[in-house]
């Protein structure tokens, strides 16, 4: 078995323990992957402020917070010109900082993703000898009258690519800053 081999296993594994989406016939859902050179407690620092998507997202601009941080909070997000959208509404459904899970919801907003959700779970691996940190996040929508699913995952997907490249180029520029020591395996 190569290094990849194991890395899917892992990811297969974390996958079907966290990533739980209860799905309908008119839903779509899926899983990403992405592996980051930045240590668990960096990248964690990002994805888990509800109340600061704009620090990785590019796609936000604004966040006002609707109340306090906690399970059950709701935040008003802007988006950015250049999407089919300007705000998203969304609820706080899981914040675990000892496993670094975080559930979100939409809940209202100007956009298609209707009963949209998703999971995004942090976990530590090691990259190159060094601390790294393997993040997945699932999503499960409606999809819209007059689209395939194929098209609402295709959409859905590119948005959290782009999320996720953003959060390891921000994470790994912390890392540098942090100048995080090897990991040694004995």
């Amino acid at each position: 078995m190569n290094g990849g081999d194991a890395c899917s296993i892992m990811e297969a594994q974390y996958i079907r323990r966290h990533q739980r989406h209860e799905i309908r016939d008119d839903q779509c859902t899926s899983a990403l992957v992405k592996h980051i050179k930045s240590p668990v407690h960096l990248v964690w620092s990002l994805v888990r402020r509800f109340d600061q998507p704009q620090k990785y997202k590019p796609f936000v601009s604004r966040c006002v917070m609707k109340g306090g941080v906690g399970i059950g909070s709701v935040r008003e997000v802007n988006v950015k010109s250049g999407l089919p959208a300007t705000t998203s509404t969304e609820r706080l459904e899981l914040l675990d900082d000892e496993e670094h899970i975080l559930g979100i919801k939409i809940v209202g907003g100007d956009h298609r993703l209707r009963n949209y959700s998703s999971i995004i779970t942090v976990h530590t691996e090691v990259i190159e000898g060094r601390p790294g940190t393997m993040v997945i996040e699932s999503f499960v929508v409606d999809v819209p009258e007059g689209n395939t699913k194929d098209e609402t995952c295709y959409f859905v997907e590119a948005l959290i690519r782009c999320n996720l490249k953003a959060l390891a180029d921000v994470s790994e520029r912390m890392a540098v800053l942090d100048q995080t020591e090897p990991i040694k395996l004995y």
